[in-house]
C-alpha cells in the first residue's frame, strides 16, 4: 500500500523505514531537504514541496501527519488545496480531541476523511513498532489497516491472553481502533471493549 508521510522527525522517518521495509511505498516530504535525501537513499520516493507530494500520491490518498500538534492545522492549510474528496489525512500526533473532532468535521465539508491516531513506540518504534489509538470512519479506517498492521508491534512470543480464543480484534496487535458508537465524529480515546472483542 502506498502512504505519504509529512514530518520527517525521529518518528516520522523511522514510521516510514518500517514500512518500507514491510513491502508498502512511501511518498516523504518535510521542510528539510535533507531529511527527505536521507530516505530516499532508503528506497523512499522524495518530495520537495507539498504539491510535488500530493502529485506522487495515487488517488485516493493516503496522507499521515506526523508533526507536533501546534503545527497540524497549519499544515493542513498548506497542504489541503493538493487534496481532492475521497483523499485520506491521518494525524499521527498527540493533538487534543477537540481539536481531531473539529478538524474531522471541517474536512468532512469537502469530502475528505480524517483518521486521528495516537501513536507512541518513540525512536525504538522502528525495531519494536508502534502502539495506536485510532479513531475514524470505519470503512477508511479499515482500508489503511494493511499500514496500521505494519507499524503495530505484533503479538511477539507471549501467549494469548486468557479467554482471547476465537476472539478477533487488534489489541494483541498493538493497536486499538476507537468505539465508533460514540457520538462524536472522531472518537480519540473513547474505545470500550466492544472495539477491541
Amino acid at each position: 500500500m502506498q502512504l505519504g508521510m509529512i514530518g520527517l522527525g525521529r518518528m516520522g522517518a523511522n514510521m516510514v523505514r518500517r514500512l518500507i521495509g514491510g513491502g508498502h511505498a512511501c511518498v516523504a516530504y518535510d521542510r528539510s531537504a535533507a531529511a527527505v535525501a536521507d530516505l530516499v537513499r532508503e528506497k523512499a520516493t522524495g518530495a520537495d514541496s507539498l504539491a510535488d507530494f500530493a502529485a506522487k500520491l495515487a488517488r485516493p490518498r493516503a496522507v499521515w501527519l506526523m508533526v507536533p500538534a501546534a503545527v497540524v492545522d497549519k499544515t493542513l492549510t498548506d497542504l489541503l488545496p493538493h487534496l481532492e474528496a475521497g483523499d485520506i489525512v491521518i494525524d499521527g500526533g498527540n493533538s487534543h480531541y477537540v481539536d481531531d473532532i473539529r478538524r474531522a468535521k471541517e474536512l468532512a465539508t469537502k469530502g475528505l476523511h480524517y483518521v486521528d491516531v495516537g501513536t507512541s513506540g518513540g525512536v525504538w518504534g522502528l525495531e519494536r513498532g508502534y502502539c495506536m489509538m485510532i479513531g475514524g470512519e470505519e470503512a477508511v479506517v479499515r482500508r489503511l489497516d494493511p499500514i496500521f498492521a505494519r507499524l503495530a508491534p505484533g503479538p511477539g512470543d507471549i501467549a494469548r491472553t486468557p479467554g482471547r480464543a476465537g476472539r478477533s480484534g487488534t489489541a494483541e496487535q498493538g493497536y486499538l481502533i476507537a468505539d465508533r458508537t460514540a457520538p462524536a465524529t472522531s472518537s480519540r480515546w473513547s474505545t470500550t471493549a466492544s472495539s477491541t472483542a
